[in-house]
C-alpha cells in the first residue's frame, strides 16, 4: 500500500470509529446518569473512551507495520481482530441506541403537532431511557464475548467431520478404506503452539490409510512452516501423505524485492512439503495399489475462480484411464464447479479447502449458514453431482481474523465404501 493511499485509510477508520465512540458514550452516559458513585460513573465513561480509542490506535499502528511487513504476522491478526471485536460490539449496540432515539424523535414530533407539544420546543422529544441503554449493554455483550471466544479458543477448537461415501466402481480391495485430509494449515498466524498440536494429534488418531494435504501451507512465506516442520511431519499413513499447492502458497499476496526471490520462495515450500515426508503433486498422478487393485490418485496446481488458475487438469490425468476409480486434490472449490464435475472423465471425489468457511457461520441440524456462501456455491462439506463428490474442508488454521466462531478447525475423515444392494 502506498503511503497516500495507507494515509487515507487511517483518516477514514479513525474517523468512523471515533463518531462511533462518540455515539456509544453518549449511550453510557444516560446508563451512568444516576449512579449514586461519581467516581465508578467516570471509570466507566473515561474507561470506555481509553479503551475504545487505544484499540483503534493499536490497530492503526498494527495497519502501519503490516504495510512495511512482509505479510501479516500473528501481531497483526491481533490488531485487527481486537478491532473488530471493539467495532461490531459497537454496532450492536448503536443499532439499540438508535432504535430508541428514532422512537423519541417520533414521540416529539407527534407532540409537536399536536396540543401537547405545543409552545414546548425541544422540550417535547422526551429524554433517551436508561432502559434502553441497558438492552444496548445486554445485547452487545453477546458479539462481544462471542468473538473473545473465538479468537482465544474457538480457532483451535478442532473437530472431525466423518463422512462415508458409497461407489459402483470402488475396487473391492479398497472397501473401507479412509483418508484423512487436512487444509489451509495457514502455519504463519499460529499463536499458540501447544493448542495447535492438539489439531496434529487428533489427526494422528484417526489412523487413517491415506492423509492428504489440500493447500495453503502458509500465508505468505516458505519459511512460516519451518518451526512446526517436525509437528506436521508427525501425520503418516501407510499409504503415504500427498499435497497440493494453494493460492496463498505461491507469494503472490506480498512484494518481493526482485522476482527471483518470489521463485525461490516456492522452490523452498515446495522443498518443506518433502520435509513434511509430504509428495507434492503438481499437475501429476499417483497410483494407490492394494491387494493388487488401484486407484488414481491426482494433484493439480491451484485452479480457483478470480484467483490464481496455474492447474492443469488435461496434464494429471496423463497416463490415467477413463475407467480408473478417481481422487482429486485441488485446493479452490471453484475448480470443482467450472470444470471436474462437467469433465468427461469421471472424477469420483475431490477435495478442496480454500474456503474457510469464512471462520464464522452457523451450522446445526438442517441449517448451514455463512457470509462466505455468498462468493461460493459450496464452501464446506460434501456436495455430489451425477455420482461425483467434492468435500469441501472447513480448514486447519486462520487467517486475517485470529479467530473461528461457529466454522470450526477441521480435520476430515472420509471413508470408502463399495455400494451394494444393500448399501
Amino acid at each position: 500500500m502506498h503511503n497516500g493511499g495507507f494515509l487515507r485509510v487511517v483518516l477514514i477508520v479513525s474517523a468512523i470509529s471515533f463518531l462511533l465512540d462518540w455515539y456509544v458514550h453518549s449511550g453510557l452516559k444516560t446508563l451512568t446518569a444516576d449512579w449514586r458513585s461519581g467516581l465508578w460513573r467516570n471509570v466507566v465513561l473515561w474507561g470506555y473512551l481509553f479503551i475504545a480509542i487505544g484499540v483503534t490506535i493499536i490497530f492503526i499502528a498494527g495497519l502501519g507495520a503490516f504495510n512495511t511487513a512482509k505479510g501479516m504476522r500473528p501481531f497483526h491478526e491481533w490488531m485487527l481482530s481486537l478491532f473488530l471485536a471493539f467495532l461490531v460490539t459497537k454496532i450492536f449496540f448503536i443499532i439499540i441506541l438508535f432504535l430508541g432515539d428514532i422512537s423519541r424523535f417520533f414521540v416529539g414530533l407527534f407532540n409537536l403537532i399536536n396540543d401537547a407539544g405545543k409552545n414546548k420546543g425541544l422540550s417535547a422529544f422526551p429524554g433517551r431511557r436508561k432502559f434502553i441503554s441497558e438492552v444496548a449493554v445486554l445485547v452487545a455483550a453477546v458479539p462481544f464475548t462471542s468473538l473473545l471466544y473465538a479468537m482465544f479458543k474457538g480457532k483451535y477448537d478442532y473437530r472431525v467431520h466423518r463422512t462415508t461415501l458409497y461407489f459402483d466402481d470402488l475396487p473391492d480391495a479398497f472397501d473401507g478404506f479412509t483418508i484423512t485430509q487436512l487444509s489451509d494449515i495457514h502455519s504463519g498466524s499460529f499463536d499458540n503452539v501447544e493448542a495447535m498440536q492438539r489439531g496434529i494429534d487428533l489427526a494422528k488418531a484417526q489412523k487413517s490409510d491415506l492423509f492428504v494435504f489440500t493447500g495453503d501451507l502458509v500465508n505468505n512465506a516458505a519459511s512460516e512452516i519451518e518451526p512446526y516442520i517436525d509437528r506436521f511431519g508427525q501425520i503418516k499413513a501407510p499409504f503415504g501423505q500427498f499435497s497440493v499447492l494453494g493460492n496463498h502458497d505461491y507469494g503472490d499476496y506480498i512484494q518481493w524485492d526482485t522476482p527471483q526471490q518470489k521463485v525461490a520462495n516456492l522452490e523452498k515450500l515446495k522443498q518443506h512439503h518433502h520435509e513434511l515426508g509430504y509428495r507434492l503433486l503438481l499437475d501429476e498422478n499417483v497410483t494407490i495399489e492394494k491387494n493388487g487393485q488401484k486407484i488414481s490418485l491426482i494433484g493439480v496446481q491451484n485452479w480457483g475462480r478470480g484467483f490464481i488458475q496455474l492447474g492443469d487438469l488435461k496434464k494429471a490425468l496423463q497416463g490415467v484411464s477413463d475407467d480408473a476409480f478417481k481422487i482429486l486434490l485441488s485446493h479452490d472449490p471453484t475448480h470443482w464447479e467450472e470444470q471436474v464435475r462437467y469433465h468427461p472423465s469421471t472424477i469420483h471425489l475431490t477435495l478442496s479447502g480454500h474456503t474457510h468457511g469464512a471462520q464464522f457461520g452457523v451450522e446445526t441440524a438442517g441449517f448451514r449458514w455463512s457470509p462466505v456462501k455468498y462468493r461460493y456455491l459450496d464452501w464446506a462439506g460434501l456436495a455430489h453431482e451425477k455420482n461425483r463428490y467434492l468435500y469441501v474442508n472447513r480448514g486447519f488454521g486462520f487467517l486475517a481474523f485470529s479467530g473461528r466462531l461457529g466454522i470450526w478447525p477441521e480435520v476430515t475423515v472420509i471413508e470408502l465404501k463399495k455400494k451394494t444392494d444393500l448399501s
